[in-house]
C-alpha cells in the first residue's frame, strides 16, 4: 500500500521490489495531502503567494501542468480547496455527511517557474491521480519494473500486458491489450458521500469548483504514458456526454472506454477488445 492505494509491480527480483516500495514511499512523503508532514501539506498550509519546492514536487507539478495543457484546463490540481470544501478533508474512510459549502472558491490559478510555485489565494493543490500516474511512469523509466499499477494507473513496457477494465459493480466490462503504454481509470462510483441531501464524488470540476455531474460512471483511457492516461480518463468523465467525441479528437489518446450510468459500455472508434 502507498499513496492511499494498492501498488503492484512486475519486477526482476526482490531487490527491485524493495526499490519500487521505497520509491512510492518517497513520492507519498512529498505528495500526499493526507499526511500532515508531507511537503504538499506544508505548501498548502503556507500563506505565501510564492514558495520554493523540492525537485520531486517540482517534477510532479510540471507533469500536472502538462495534464492541464493536454486537457484544455479540465484536469487541474488547483482544485484542492474545492475538494476540502465539499467534505473530502480527511481519508475517505472518515468522510461523513457534511453541510453545503457557504460559497465556492474562485477558479484555481497557479504556475511554476524552475522550482518556485506561485498560486492565487484560496488555491490549494491536490496531486491525487497525477502523482500516482507520474510515479508509475518514473518507476518503469528508472528500470525498477516492467509493469507498475497504482490504484488503476498502469504503465507497461511488456508487450504481453493485458488489462481488465472493471466496471463500478466489480465485473469485467472489457479486456484491453495494453502492451507498451499507459492505462488509467477515473470513476465517481466508489468515493461518494452526501453533502446535505446531494450525493457527491471526489472529482471536482475546475470550471465550477463543484463535484462533477456526469452521465459517465467510469472512464478508462489508453495513452503512451500513465500520466497521459490519467489526464485523459479524468477529462473524458468531466466532458460527460461529449467525452468520447473529445477523446476521439485528442491525438494523444489511443482509446477510451466508458461505463454509462445505466451500465452500458461505449468506446472510441477502433477500440479492440482482447480475447
Amino acid at each position: 500500500m502507498a499513496m492511499g492505494t494498492a501498488v503492484e509491480a512486475w519486477c526482476a527480483d526482490e531487490t527491485a521490489v524493495q526499490s519500487v516500495r521505497g520509491w512510492f514511499e518517497e513520492v507519498e512523503q512529498v505528495c500526499s495531502r493526507f499526511r500532515q508532514d508531507s511537503e504538499l501539506s506544508r505548501v498548502n498550509r503556507s500563506t505565501d503567494r510564492s514558495v520554493d519546492i523540492s525537485g520531486i514536487l517540482a517534477e510532479v507539478i510540471r507533469a500536472a501542468d502538462q495534464a492541464r495543457e493536454l486537457t484544455d484546463g479540465l484536469v487541474d490540481i488547483g482544485v484542492g480547496s474545492g475538494v476540502v470544501d465539499w467534505g473530502y478533508d480527511t481519508t475517505f474512510e472518515q468522510v461523513t455527511t457534511v453541510p453545503l459549502p457557504p460559497e465556492r472558491n474562485p477558479a484555481p490559478e497557479w504556475g511554476l517557474r524552475s522550482r518556485t510555485l506561485t498560486r492565487s489565494p484560496h488555491t490549494a493543490l491536490d496531486l491525487g491521480g497525477i502523482a500516482k500516474g507520474w510515479a508509475c511512469d518514473r518507476a518503469v523509466e528508472m528500470g525498477l519494473a516492467t509493469v507498475v499499477s497504482a490504484g488503476g494507473d498502469i504503465r507497461s513496457i511488456d508487450r504481453g500486458t493485458t488489462v481488465p477494465i472493471v466496471d463500478p459493480w466489480g465485473e469485467t466490462a472489457v479486456r484491453v491489450e495494453l502492451g507498451v503504454g499507459g492505462l488509467a481509470t477515473s470513476s465517481t462510483a466508489r468515493r461518494r458521500w452526501k453533502v446535505e441531501e446531494r450525493e457527491v464524488s471526489h472529482l471536482i470540476d475546475p470550471r465550477t469548483m463543484e463535484p462533477v455531474r456526469s452521465p459517465i460512471l467510469s472512464s478508462s483511457v489508453v495513452a503512451p504514458s500513465a500520466l497521459e492516461a490519467e489526464a485523459g480518463a479524468k477529462a473524458v468523465l468531466l466532458q460527460g456526454e461529449d467525452g468520447l467525441a473529445w477523446a476521439t479528437a485528442a491525438g494523444w489518446i489511443d482509446m477510451a472506454i466508458v461505463v454509462w450510468h445505466d451500465g452500458s459500455v461505449y468506446a472510441t472508434p477502433g477500440t479492440v477488445a482482447a480475447a
